[in-house]
Formats: structure tokens, sequence, C-alpha cells
């Protein structure tokens, strides 16, 4: 069973990759970008759900590139992929976390906001933990000047 120092670092490697999916969104200007937390009481099978909208084919595929590629760059690879040949609505699998690329069509038939509405919702800068400020002694700051 791992101790809970193991458990913050692998929840921590988690934020980091979710992270970098929502930097790939935003960059290819996706739209309504949210961000689920999943309740595990639910059944959800995974922590995350991000979900993103492209304005056309072209772009949700665009979106879903920059994503694989981002995280392909970290050493993630996806354990699935789906619907990226006809971009209505891409969905691509961390297992922990899933990212879902919509048109706007798809994203308002299905929906999954209202699906998964006992998931919490979080602000795509919270999930970024803050560096601490370092604080400098008053002699330490002396003996620098």
């Amino acid at each position: 069973m791992p101790n809970q120092r193991s458990v913050n670092r692998m929840k921590n490697e988690l934020k980091k990759q979710v992270s970098e999916a929502l930097a790939a969104c935003q960059e290819k200007k996706a739209e309504q970008i949210s961000l689920l937390e999943m309740d595990q009481a639910s059944g959800a099978f995974t922590d995350y759900f991000l979900i993103c909208s492209g304005n056309n084919p072209r772009q949700v595929q665009a979106i879903s590139d920059e994503v694989e590629l981002r995280l392909k760059r970290a050493g993630h690879y996806p354990n699935n992929i789906e619907g990226y040949r006809q971009a209505e609505w891409v969905l691509i699998d961390y297992v922990d976390f899933v990212v879902h690329i919509f048109s706007e069509a798809a994203r308002k038939y299905y929906d999954l906001e209202r699906l998964w509405k006992s998931a919490k919702k979080i602000e795509p800068d919270a999930l970024v933990a803050k560096p601490r400020k370092r604080t400098v002694s008053k002699t330490a700051a002396k003996k620098r000047a």
C-alpha cells in the first residue's frame, strides 16, 4: 500500500499532465473549456474530465493533435483515441483523465457537464500548484547588500 507521500506525488504528477493538456487546448483556441474532478462514489472510471469545443472539424483535430503532442513530449501516451476522423467528438483517454473535444453541436447534444453533475467543477488556475514564496531572513538580506 502506498504511503501518503507517494500518493501526493502521484496526484501532483496527474495534475501536471492535466495542466499540460489544458494548456494545449488553450493554445489552439478551444472554447468553453471545462475541467471536472470526477466523484468516485458516482462510479466514474477516471479522475478528471477535460472538456472543450472547437468551431469546426479542423480545429477539433488541431486541439486533439496538440494535446497528444504535448503529452507525448512529457512521456505520456493515450490509452485510446476515438472519433478523430469524424471530429465531432474526439475522446483521448489517458486512464486517469479523459480529454473530450467536441464540435459545438455535439457538445450541446451530449451535455457531459449535466450528465456528470455530481463532479466538482475546477477552475483551471486551481489545478496548478503555486510555488511557495521563499522568505529571506534579515541577516541574509544584509549579507547580500
